[in-house]
């Protein structure tokens, strides 16, 4: 009897030692700090959810993606992405943060305002990044950007707006009105839009507002504001951005200074910016996602990071199409780039 017991128990530890195996290529708990190359793990799942295609938003997904790779992790072995573009549409937005959360992705980066809000709208538990959201806070995905307290976190894309103003001013030193081109939709649009007319209204500047509501209206609102206004401002808008190429061809061929948000927006025909690196504030996203993917951080502990640093960018092309004089001291630090429409 005793010697069919010890074989009985015997039978129990080899199944019990073989279950326990089988479970090691299962996802690690990421507070035992290690990833899929160095335990068996299964890969980091990373739903991505981008609003639309333009050079800002395209720069910070790769900064994010390179920030990983150099934290030592291997894309397909450590983390494995779902790239989801939105095409600008923010039904699309919800439908591609619903397939997130049904296919259980570990984290959700969202990058661009309106695609945030769908995500953080989705769900409550799924770790979310955002990036090029102006203001976190302002836009409802955390309770204040210095302790989100929520299931986000992040970077802000917010510019010096201020100093964008002055800088058309600088340019423009005759300036009396300006228009304010934007999206009516984007939340991060009208809080930069309340700071650009404070800042008007400090240098007496006259300013008109200037709003779309669908890509489609981008051309025929420019043209309205011909011979009303001597230049245009336009902050980081992503409906505005994407058809910034549109803009700048209305107002380069009527002689109107458009100065604008963003480097990428100089790049498709406007005139120049105190902006901040995309690029850069991709990798500083990424380098949260590691502290998440590696530490377990939460969102919730995690405040909204900024980047400090601007830089001057002019576009030479428009300079020579709209005849004008850059100050030298301007020029002295400015970063010349040239008309790129792919």
């Amino acid at each position: 009897m005793k010697k069919f017991q010890k074989a009985v128990l015997c039978v129990v530890v080899s199944l019990a030692l073989l279950i326990l195996s089988s479970c090691a290529g299962t996802k690690t708990d990421l507070n035992t700090n290690t990833t899929g190359s160095d335990s068996g793990s299964q890969p980091f799942k990373i739903g991505v959810l981008q609003l639309v295609t333009h050079d800002a938003l395209d720069a910070s997904y790769k900064g994010f993606v390179d920030a990983l790779k150099e934290a030592g992790l291997q894309e397909n072995v450590d983390f494995v992405i779902d790239y989801q573009n939105a095409q600008g549409e923010q039904a699309n937005c919800q439908t591609i943060a619903a397939k997130f959360v049904n296919d259980k992705v570990d984290l959700i980066l969202a990058i661009a305002t309106p695609a945030s809000q769908a995500a953080a709208n989705e769900t409550k538990d799924i770790p979310i990044l955002v990036t090029a959201v102006t203001d976190p806070a302002d836009a409802k995905l955390v309770n204040s950007n210095e302790l989100p307290g929520t299931n986000v976190s992040g970077t802000s894309d917010l510019t010096p707006v201020k100093e964008q103003i002055e800088l058309l001013k600088k340019i423009v030193p005759n300036a009396k009105k300006i228009a304010l081109l934007y999206n009516s939709s984007e939340t991060n649009s009208l809080f930069q839009i309340e700071l650009a007319k404070e800042a008007a209204e400090k240098l007496g500047l006259e300013y008109m507002e200037a709003s779309v509501s669908q890509s489609s209206e981008i051309q025929q609102v420019v043209e309205s504001v011909v011979g009303k206004v001597d230049a245009i401002y336009t902050p980081t808008d992503n409906m505005i951005a994407a058809g910034m190429s549109t803009v700048a061809l209305v107002a380069n061929e009527a002689k109107i200074p458009v100065i604008v948000g963003e480097e990428g927006m100089v790049s498709k025909g406007g005139l120049a910016t105190y902006g901040i690196n995309y690029y850069d504030l991709g990798k500083l996203t990424g380098k949260q996602a590691v502290d998440i993917i590696k530490n377990n951080a939460k969102p919730a502990e995690m405040p909204i990071q900024y980047l400090s640093e601007f830089d001057l960018i002019i576009n030479q092309d428009t300079v020579e199409a709209l005849g004008i004089q850059i100050p030298e001291d301007l020029l002295a630090e400015a970063k010349m780039v040239k008309t790129n429409i792919q």
